[in-house]
């Protein structure tokens, strides 16, 4: 009896919890969480920290900024996505994408590493910060939907270009850096006398443990293997007296929290760095809470996830980190793993602690080709292939477009490269909207009707074309309409009496386009040929009404179905004759 009072009352206070966070508007990640629940996360969080530590520091490694910062990005950060944050899944750290985004431009503006260049990735955070806060209160999470898989595809691999050529300075013991992936490629080519064979083949190693394993024994930590046994092996055979790079000290404890301090010229000349982090973090945030939503029934608030990123970069800011992103490959990893909420992500935060105030000393060890072989093994799982192949065996021109895009990104620079980005999605969805598909419905096999291209010479029946047009009304492609309408008229094989626009596409229709639409149906109905309106929805109707179009057309030519326009056009039993046509 006593078991069940317990259990009784420890689940009423799982409820009261539950319902007194759901109105606060936290921890919609973490709960509902129950004993088992949490045992269970909380071992896959101790596999996942095994799996990311290494990772994090590698991220550190591409933005320029000191190793022990990576650990800081799954430090608060976390906390702050586990508190504020919707998604269950979500891993919000250090990501390859976002730090080679500012690292890009920051390594112009200070010398990597420095104090002034930790206080500017800080303001790129905190801005970063803003913009989510912002993007948060409006709203604004559909922006996600603007930056279309196909170029994110193409992005993510030239991310992944410009980072393995980052990375072989590192791996091969060449001195130096350059900004640019083409004369960091020409730096390290111009070196080649200066390879130190013993990096290269620790380099050569790690990676194709690290590979093999990713291959084979997917769930084996072999990236923190190659950590720890670097830096054992550092320390017993003194590598940094062997020409090999290693890390040298770092700053153990917890971080100290600042607010970033930047001159009003750079505060300005940062907002485009954020900017761009702003929209790769909503595009990928977006992009791998869906995802694995989906995978487990769950609900997705991408709003929510907004101002948990929000507080996780305003977080990374004010602890000397830099920006954070919901990581797709990290999330797999921790799906992988066995995460089931952010619980697991509270318990890899607490591991890093622990690491932070007790083991930190030991990274002063690690050779810097095994962070960069691991950054390596990033960068290539960052391309993906099996995408790209089926891109170009399904649609060649999204395959251009995904290729057009990894080439700005390693020619022009990732932060230029993901406005490339941006722009290349908003021109394709604008390019279907101004050239759509256009069709007419034509006799078929059995005098049947059925929808073909609409070409010049193809008409529904005597006297009779309906014509459809598939995409909504505006500026841009209203010419397109009218003139279309015109030829398929002017070149029809017999006059035409009867022009049935089928309408169910067009839901909008804006100034620009009514007058257009306005004035072909008048100069029509001049000539003789009765215009009718088909499968018009009410906001169609709506819009028709407001710009003028129905006392044109006249409203006894506007139909909602198409077998009503067909009946008013003399076809008196339309079904028999119409393939899909209502």
């Amino acid at each position: 009896m006593r078991d069940k009072a317990n259990f009784g009352a420890a689940s009423r206070m799982r409820d009261f919890l539950a319902n007194i966070t759901a109105r606060a508007g936290v921890l919609k990640g973490v709960l509902p969480l129950d004993r088992a629940a949490a045992a269970r996360d909380a071992l896959a969080g101790v596999q996942l920290a095994s799996m990311d530590i290494p990772q994090v520091l590698g991220y550190a490694r591409i933005a320029g900024m000191p190793a022990v910062t990576g650990l800081y990005t799954v430090f608060l950060p976390l906390i702050a996505f586990a508190l504020f944050g919707a998604s269950r899944h979500l891993v919000v750290a250090a990501d390859s994408a976002t730090a080679t985004i500012f690292a890009s431009r920051l390594s112009t503006m200070a010398p990597a590493s420095s104090a002034e260049y930790a206080s500017l990735a800080a303001m790129v955070a905190l801005l970063t910060a803003a913009l989510l806060l912002i993007a948060r209160i409006f709203k604004l999470g559909f922006l996600a939907d603007f930056l279309s898989r196909t170029v994110l595809v193409g992005f993510l691999a030239g991310v992944g270009v410009q980072v393995g050529i980052a990375m072989l300075g590192d791996m091969v013991g060449v001195p130096g850096h350059a900004a640019r992936s083409i004369d960091q490629l020409t730096l390290v080519v111009r070196g080649a006398a200066q390879f130190n064979a013993p990096t290269l083949a620790i380099s050569l190693v790690v990676v194709v443990a690290v590979l093999g394993c990713k291959r084979f024994l997917p769930r084996a930590p072999m990236p923190l293997i190659a950590v720890v046994a670097g830096i054992a092996a550092s320390n017993v055979y003194g590598f940094a007296a062997r020409g090999i790079a290693v890390l040298g000290p770092v700053a153990g404890g917890l971080p100290p929290l600042a607010m970033p301090s930047v001159t009003w010229q750079q505060f300005l000349d940062l907002l485009p760095v954020a900017a761009s982090c702003f929209v790769m973090i909503v595009a990928q945030s977006a992009a791998a809470s869906r995802v694995f939503a989906e995978r487990y029934q769950e609900s997705v608030d991408t709003n929510a996830d907004l101002l948990g990123i929000a507080a996780a970069n305003a977080a990374a800011a004010f602890s000397g980190a830099f920006v954070v992103n919901g990581s797709p490959t990290q999330t797999a990893m921790a799906d992988r793993a066995g995460t089931r909420s952010q619980f697991a992500q509270l318990v890899f935060a607490v591991l890093v602690v622990v690491v932070l105030l007790f083991f930190s000393r030991y990274l002063q060890y690690l050779p810097h080709c095994i962070l960069a072989s691991i950054v390596l093994t990033i960068a290539i799982g960052l391309i993906d292939l099996r995408t790209l192949i089926a891109m170009r065996r399904e649609s060649p021109g999204e395959f251009a477009l995904a290729v057009f895009t990894a080439a700005a990104v390693v020619l022009i620079g990732v932060e230029h490269g993901i406005l490339v980005a941006v722009a290349l999605s908003l021109l394709r969805h604008v390019r279907h909207s101004y050239r759509p598909h256009t069709m007419i419905l034509a006799p078929g096999q059995d005098g049947v009707w059925v929808p073909v291209p609409a070409v010049p010479g193809v008409q529904t029946a005597p006297g009779l074309i309906v014509y459809r047009f598939g995409a909504d009304l505006f500026y841009a492609n209203d010419h397109f309409f009218a003139a279309d309408a015109r030829r398929m008229i002017a070149e029809a094989p017999s006059a035409v009496r009867w022009f049935v626009i089928d309408a169910s596409a067009i839901t909008d229709l804006d100034y620009s386009a009514s007058r257009s639409v306005g004035e072909l149906c008048a100069a029509l109905k001049r000539r003789g040929i009765e215009v009718l309106f088909a499968r018009v929805t009410p906001y169609l109707r709506s819009d028709m009404d407001r710009h003028g179009i129905t006392p044109i057309v006249e409203t006894r030519c506007i139909f909602g179905t198409m077998h009503e326009a067909l009946r008013a056009a003399g076809i008196e039993k339309p079904h028999a004759h119409v393939k899909d046509a209502s």
